[in-house]
């Protein structure tokens, strides 16, 4: 080696050093920077001048050029990073879960500052006065008040607990734009590394911090899967979809349903549309359907059309809330899942905590218990109704009505003078629907006991169906009957022969005090109506506990899984600075080693001279 080239030796010896100076300077500044991965140097060997080459030779005779600063590297563990990732998912779907719940409770055990249970008590305290005392005008317009104020009190309830639904819906479009406005960022950022790294010149793992943050953020959010290419790209898919990749980024769009204003995600690229439909997406822009139904305003060829685009949305939903919550199965991941279970997709009433019906809310935290809500005030209204209608006289009846079909129906001959009826004959009902009638007037042919055959007018009770919603007693469909509010007197409770009508006050209190009810399907324990609401609580404040344990417990595996990492990615002060000596006495060794060929070469050229 000559004295000329062991100057490159010390050149690169001090560039080296000093870059690796300046990368454990970088560390040490962004020691408390959140989401800052440590980076390490590496070194490798300059290129070698070959001096000779000879067949007898073991090897070349080559000599060296330095060290050159190679590479510099983010110090990460792609399996502690797809762990916490994973952990915070599932973690971030406990703690909304939870904390619906906990919301839940609060809104039914308190309504501005006094539990519901205490309005349930005082109906309970009215029937029983009134039946001390029936005939009394007192005591019959207490029940009326007091059956308005139950009414007023569970609307407030249910208007809270559907307040609370619309707020978690606004969540979810929030969450959509968000976890788009990340697929984007994760697009640009993909694009910056390529530009930089393509010379490998440098590294821009500055940039790839920031990727690995949005990365996490998004891993709270949903279920992600990603993989990074030979090139820097990162793709990301969601539940399974592609996301971000290459050089789209596939945003999720929402459907509105025009009748509850609820979002539900899509993936645009899978929904079918009709053929024929313009194309109007450009790809950037969430797309926002009504039914499924994209109305949008474009200008083509100077004049601004309205389009159109229908979309089959069956195929093409980003969640597939029918899937049991398991952590086995990995369907409890990720806090839009969440919100979207906890909303549900409807405002859910008492048929809904029937039969088959319950499995569509029993996942969904708020239309559960909007449907046990609203099944106990159903119970009361429809035990309270029918209590007056068979102390009016309302029976079934078998016959053939006007257009020739045997019909059985529970009914009453229509009879102005009847007892427990209006002036028109119809049944006296304390809790009416708001948008339909109790009762309807039709022509039977009725055979009675003795053979006899006779054509009538009946007030038909008009029966509750699943498929009309304006035929049932829900809480959206119940007022108290104006007529008695006005005049509770007309309730009478006096018999023909003017004694008080005890049977019917025996019915009345047996609807708050026989245990014929259930909360839903799974639940085998029968309660009375004053037990059910506590039941209802409880059964709220349970699940509200074990999802807190649940959380918690995630909580303490998600900060162990960070943890790890952060043993692996932070920086540590005291090894930077170790490096910091180290790099520090090579750059003074290359500095002297300089100085010494320096000299040397002074020495041999004042020799010469």
């Amino acid at each position: 080696m000559t004295l000329w080239s062991s100057l490159y030796v010390g050149t690169s010896g001090l560039q080296t050093s000093q870059n690796a100076l300046n990368t454990v300077a970088h560390n040490l500044t962004n020691t408390d920077t959140e989401g800052y991965t440590r980076q390490q140097v590496e070194q490798s060997d300059k290129v070698y001048i070959t001096v000779s080459k000879g067949a007898s030779a073991i090897s070349y005779q080559q000599t060296g050029l330095g060290v050159t600063y190679s590479n510099v590297k983010q110090i990460r563990d792609i399996f502690l990073d797809k762990t916490y990732r994973r952990e915070s998912g599932r973690s971030s779907f406990y703690q909304i879960s939870s904390e619906t719940l906990n919301e839940v409770e609060d809104l039914l055990g308190e309504m501005n500052g006094e539990a519901f249970q205490t309005q349930l008590s005082d109906l309970w305290t009215s029937v029983q006065e009134l039946s001390k005392d029936p005939c009394s005008s007192v005591t019959q317009a207490t029940l009326v008040q007091e059956a308005a104020e139950f009414l007023t009190r569970a609307h407030a309830v249910y208007d809270g607990l559907s307040d609370y639904q619309n707020n978690l819906n606004l969540q979810v479009k929030q969450k959509v734009e968000q976890i788009n406005e990340y697929g984007l960022q994760v697009l640009s950022l993909n694009d910056q590394i390529r530009n930089i790294e393509s010379g490998k010149v440098e590294s821009a793992n500055d940039l790839r911090d920031q990727r690995n943050k949005i990365l996490d953020e998004l891993g709270k959010l949903v279920d992600i899967s990603y993989n990074e290419d030979m090139w820097g790209n990162v793709s990301v898919q969601i539940e399974g979809e592609d996301f971000v990749k290459g050089s789209t980024c596939y945003q999720i769009g929402l459907d509105i349903d025009s009748t509850t204003g609820f979002y539900t995600p899509f993936w645009p690229q899978n929904a079918d549309t009709l053929p024929g439909s313009d194309d109007f997406s450009n790809g950037k822009d969430m797309l926002i359907t009504t039914d499924g139904v994209l109305t949008t305003k474009v200008e083509k060829n100077g004049r601004v059309q309205n389009l159109s685009k229908t979309f089959n949305l069956e195929n093409a939903l980003v969640f597939d809330l029918n899937k049991s919550i398991s952590s086995d199965l990995g369907t409890d991941i990720g806090g839009l899942k969440a919100i979207l279970l906890a909303r549900g997709d409807h405002r859910a009433d008492y048929t809904d905590a029937q039969g088959e019906n319950y499995d569509k809310v029993s996942q969904s935290v708020l239309m559960n218990v909007q449907a046990e809500f609203d099944q106990l005030i159903h119970n009361v209204v429809s035990s309270v109704n029918d209590v007056l209608a068979d102390a009016a006289g309302v029976k079934e009846i078998t016959g053939v009505n006007e257009d020739g079909e045997t019909v059985t129906v529970r009914a009453i001959e229509a009879n102005p003078n009847g007892y427990m009826c209006d002036n028109e004959g119809v049944p006296y009902q304390l809790f009416t629907k708001i948008a339909g009638d109790g009762y309807s007037k039709q022509t039977l042919t009725v055979t009675d006991d003795n053979g006899v055959t006779s054509t009538k007018e009946y007030w038909v009770y008009n029966e509750e169906s699943e498929d009309e919603m304006y035929s049932r007693y829900t809480l959206a469909n119940t007022q108290i009957n104006q007529e008695l509010m006005q005049s509770p007197a007309k309730l009478g409770f006096r018999l023909a022969d003017g004694s008080e009508d005890l049977e019917t006050m025996r019915k009345l209190k047996a609807v708050f005090t026989d245990e014929d009810y259930t909360l839903n399907p799974n639940v085998l324990k029968r309660v009375s109506v004053l037990d059910y609401y506590d039941d209802l609580v409880s059964q709220v404040a349970n699940s509200a506990f074990v999802y807190d344990s649940i959380h918690s417990s995630q909580e303490t595996t998600v900060e162990a899984a960070l943890s790890a990492r952060d043993q692996v990615t932070a920086v540590s002060s005291d090894e930077e600075l170790s490096n910091m000596i180290k790099f520090q006495n090579a750059y003074n060794a290359s500095s002297r080693f300089i100085n010494v060929v320096n000299d040397m070469l002074a020495q041999l050229l004042n020799s010469l001279s």
